[in-house]
């Protein structure tokens, strides 16, 4: 029996950049502080879904739920580090989930860990098991604690942010890269077991942004020639619509996407 492998699928350039209607979904998002985590939280709060950001820094998810609030937005905060956060911790969260906001519709992991890019030989092993805990682990077990969630509706989401193949096997991405492949394997082992029902499984390249955490390892590129992360955040709410169910089971890439940092 063959591993399953995600095929992967270029971005159609026709790709409806006005399938945002999320009204009525929650929508759970991890690394909502980050680049692109912020920008789809607030996209999909204007396009009507409740979204629940999840993440460490707690000023900025403050800050972040308050902007959303003020446009009117229906917005939760979950503070947790995905660092140190455990089984428990993601089924508290889980169970909050419920409580507060009665279901659970799509869940989309932007998160990421990346501190650096050294050599293996120089890497100190704390940053190497964080990026693979916080890269690999945290998503699994948000993932395993919220199935049940997911299960109960009709039709329902997770989207995974990756990094493309071309960038996992280079020199100094460490960790980083190595907890990559891992996250696309992830993906492809639960599209396999998901298979045959409503929840659609789909990683996600978005190819190089302009985010804090790509400029602080491109160090020396100028962010103006970086694209925003706006037109990735219109590519998942799609994901989340009708034209996701399209792609399930597959790793989808921007056109002409590369080396970047996803958060």
């Amino acid at each position: 029996m063959n591993s399953p492998v995600l095929p992967e699928a270029e971005c159609p350039d026709d790709w409806p950049t006005a399938t945002g209607d999320l009204s009525g979904k929650v929508v759970l998002i991890a690394g909502a502080t980050g680049g692109l985590g912020a920008a789809f939280a607030r996209h999909a709060a204007s396009s009507g879904a409740e979204v629940v950001l999840v993440g460490r820094r707690v000023a900025a998810l403050e800050r972040l739920h308050d902007d959303i609030d003020a446009a009117g937005g229906k917005v939760a905060l979950y503070p947790l580090n995905l660092a140190g956060a455990g089984p428990d911790d993601y089924a508290q969260m889980a169970g909050q989930i419920r409580v507060q906001c009665g279901r659970l519709d799509a869940i989309v992991v932007a998160s990421a860990h990346l501190r650096g890019l050294t050599s293996i030989e120089r890497t100190p092993p704390d940053d190497w098991l964080a990026a693979l805990h916080v890269n690999v682990s945290a998503p699994f077990l948000m993932v395993q604690s919220c199935l049940p969630l997911l299960r109960e509706r009709t039709r329902a989401s997770i989207v995974l942010v990756v990094n493309g193949p071309q960038s996992r096997a280079r020199a100094y991405w460490g960790g980083y890269g190595v907890a990559q492949a891992a996250l696309a394997q992830f993906a492809a082992v639960l599209a396999d077991e998901l298979e045959n029902t409503a929840i659609d499984v789909v990683a996600f390249d978005p190819g190089p942004m302009r985010t804090g955490l790509r400029q602080r390892v491109w160090f020396t590129e100028d962010p103006a020639t970086v694209p925003t992360p706006e037109r990735a955040v219109e590519v998942i709410a799609g994901l989340l619509g009708e034209a996701g169910a399209g792609y399930r089971g597959k790793l989808m890439r921007l056109p002409d996407a590369m080396e970047s940092a996803p958060a």
